[in-house]
């Protein structure tokens, strides 16, 4: 049973057990590179850790951050949260022993690891752990870059209060459409971006993509065939339904 505090000053935290966490995650309401290491998290059935929650506008992850809305340059946390992340970036974790870990790819894929989720590929198994590390360089270099463009323009600004760059989105645009035209025939061949079993890799795209449709931007999915059933695949796990359900009504919750 989760229950939602307030620790004092900086940061709102979601204790999932009362005992000593075995880590603690530092990330934002919002932030597509928390939630990756949320899925990461909810799909490998792990619940043992505090997710505590940043104020982004208030500059609660970093000092002189272009992205906020208000510079906090005095915050004590921007100040703490460099100590864990050098660039004062989120998601960060930090275990009861000390150890740091920052980006979320490699979060995720140390959780998968440490923890023994079924999301990465026998040692054993060459070729596959090949595969896998091949698919996870595509969906960074050639979804991830112009996928970010286009929420940093059309979603993140909003909330500055700045108009979107049409040109650079026009432009990440024709980068997401020729992706998604290579992915939709490689999925005929393969359930999953890496094989034939639901890994990491799928789970990298979900925070993104479920962006691009907030943008209105859906159809790029839905209208390939093959990309929009494995879409359904991914975002219909049991765990990963579970998650988005609950961060929907959190997000309803707290417009009210």
């Amino acid at each position: 049973m989760s229950r939602l505090t307030n620790s004092p000053g900086f940061a709102s935290k979601l204790l999932y057990s009362s005992k000593m966490p075995a880590f603690t995650l530092y990330g934002s309401r919002g932030s597509t590179n928390t939630d990756r290491v949320r899925l990461t998290l909810a799909e490998g059935g792990f619940t043992d850790y505090e997710l505590v929650l940043l104020n982004l506008q208030k500059g609660e992850q970093k000092v002189g951050d272009p992205f906020l809305l208000d510079d906090d340059a005095a915050s004590p946390c921007s100040k703490e949260h460099k100590k864990r992340h050098p660039w004062g970036k989120i998601p960060v974790i930090t275990s009861a022993e000390g150890f740091t870990l920052y980006e979320s790819r490699a979060i995720c894929k140390y959780l998968a690891t440490k923890y023994s989720f079924p999301l990465l590929p026998p040692d054993s198994d060459v070729e596959a752990a090949a595969l896998f590390d091949q698919a996870q360089c595509a969906e960074l270099l050639y979804f991830a870059e112009p996928a970010g463009r286009i929420a940093f323009e059309k979603f993140a600004k909003r909330y500055m209060g700045l108009p979107p760059d049409d040109a650079v989105v026009s432009d990440a645009l024709r980068s997401v459409e020729m992706f998604f035209d290579v992915a939709e025939r490689l999925l005929h061949h393969k359930d999953y971006m890496a094989g034939n079993d639901f890994t990491l890799v799928d789970i990298y795209y979900i925070p993104l993509i479920q962006r691009l449709f907030a943008c209105g931007y859906g159809d790029i999915i839905v209208s390939r065939e093959a990309v929009s059933a494995w879409w359904d695949r991914c975002v219909n796990r049991p765990a990963i339904q579970r998650m988005l359900a609950a961060d929907k009504e959190a997000a309803v919750a707290a417009s009210r």
